[in-house]
């Protein structure tokens, strides 16, 4: 816990008003010796605390003099001794009042320091609350950001290769029962790379990955293994020629001949 955790624990007001255990109160007082921010801290706490039973005092009334006198003759009475009566009272001094009246008010100076305590713990409370929840929108946003950036970065990629002119596009369409899947090939007719943009084909469940064909004079011949990491930025394989190119859903790695059972989209080119 750093200065200003510890600052903000409520611990400072606990010990203003005695609430502290012994433990955090000789801990307390140990740090103020050695820390000044705390130590300050705790005399602004103090001062506060002070004004806010100040605020709320109240003068006493104009007899409480006098009453205050008849009960110490009542009292002396009682015990059957001859009271001294002064014939002239004198006036209290101001300090004299100033101590009648923090004593006959600490109730509303501690149920002030109390009211001061609990809305700084709520206020720390709320402050953390709203502090998590800013990480999270900013955590959220980043991600938001980066998602953008990456599909932004895969769209420049696209367009790079639908300008080239070199670059041949073969679409292909679903069969059978993936008819909703899709994919497309870029085949650099000058360099003979073969390239795959297939983010639009279920992902490839755990253990399988998607491998792309040529067709090549009736044969099928494996141009490479898929991966998003690989989508429209890098070669899958070198394929010389080819009259259609194929997608089938093979065991991780490869296989040496495609599963046509598990063939999800097909294009001619």
């Amino acid at each position: 816990m750093n200065t200003k955790e510890y600052i903000s624990s409520g611990i400072i007001e606990s010990y203003i008003l005695g609430l502290a255990s012994p433990d955090e109160a000789g801990i307390l007082e140990c740090v103020m010796k050695n820390n000044a921010e705390v130590r300050a801290a705790f005399e602004e706490a103090q001062k506060t605390l002070e004004d806010l039973a100040t605020a709320q005092a109240v003068t006493p009334p104009d007899d409480l003099k006098t009453k205050i006198w008849n009960k110490i003759q009542h009292e002396q009475t009682a015990k059957q001794t001859t009271p001294v009566i002064p014939a002239d009272i004198p006036a209290a001094k101001p300090q004299e009042e100033i101590r009648i009246q923090g004593n006959s008010n600490w109730k509303a100076y501690a149920v002030a320091a109390s009211i001061l305590f609990l809305i700084s713990v709520a206020g720390n409370i709320f402050w953390m609350n709203d502090q998590a929840k800013t990480q999270q929108e900013i955590a959220r946003m980043n991600t938001e950001k980066k998602n953008q950036d990456l599909a932004m970065q895969k769209m420049n990629q696209k367009m790079e290769m639908v300008s080239n002119p070199d670059m041949k596009m073969v679409m292909l369409k679903g069969v059978e029962k993936h008819t909703d899947s899709k994919a497309m090939v870029f085949w650099d007719t000058k360099t003979k790379e073969v390239y795959l943009n297939a983010d639009k084909l279920p992902k490839a469940p755990e253990g399988m990955q998607y491998q792309l064909w040529a067709i090549a004079d009736g044969k099928p011949v494996s141009a490479g293994m898929y991966t998003e990491e690989k989508d429209s930025k890098i070669a899958l394989a070198n394929i010389p020629k080819a009259q259609a190119f194929a997608i089938t859903l093979e065991k991780q790695g490869g296989s040496p001949v495609p599963t046509m059972q598990n063939m999800y989209v097909m294009g001619e080119i």
